[in-house]
């Protein structure tokens, strides 16, 4: 059963207000992912303490770099199940992880932030990890 949307409405706009677009839908997915050009983060939202913590603080901190993605898209895992499913299905081989953050270059994964990278990191820590792979991809 999904978070409610009451819930985690707070956390999807931390992101949105920053310039992401929220893929509700799998065809959302299919649609952003498919033929795509340039560097692009894709954002595995969540509602766990991580993602509040550092996760979307540090994703948001990493996006003042000089170089930084051309698209933004995030889906929230636990409310955008499909979605979400199908977010996952290019982030593999790696397993499931919310939070995530995915970096692609012309639509090949180059780059992937999986919570184990995130948990017991501060939101600068984030932010230097994703910055250091914008500056090498973007």
């Amino acid at each position: 059963m999904p978070y409610p949307e009451m819930l985690v409405a707070p956390m999807r706009a931390d992101l949105t207000r920053v310039g992401f677009t929220e893929l509700k839908t799998s065809e959302d997915v299919e649609t952003s992912m498919s033929d795509i050009k340039g560097t692009t983060v894709l954002v595995i939202n969540s509602v766990c303490g991580c993602a509040a913590g550092t996760a979307r603080p540090g994703i948001i901190r990493s996006l003042t770099n000089d170089k930084k993605p051309d698209n933004l898209i995030t889906v929230f895992a636990g409310q955008d199940t499909e979605a979400t499913a199908k977010a996952r299905e290019y982030t593999l081989p790696y397993p499931p992880s919310s939070p995530a953050v995915a970096l692609f270059k012309d639509g090949k994964l180059v780059h992937f932030v999986e919570r184990l990278q995130i948990e017991g990191r501060t939101a600068d820590q984030v932010a230097a990890n994703l910055t250091a792979a914008y500056n090498e991809f973007c």
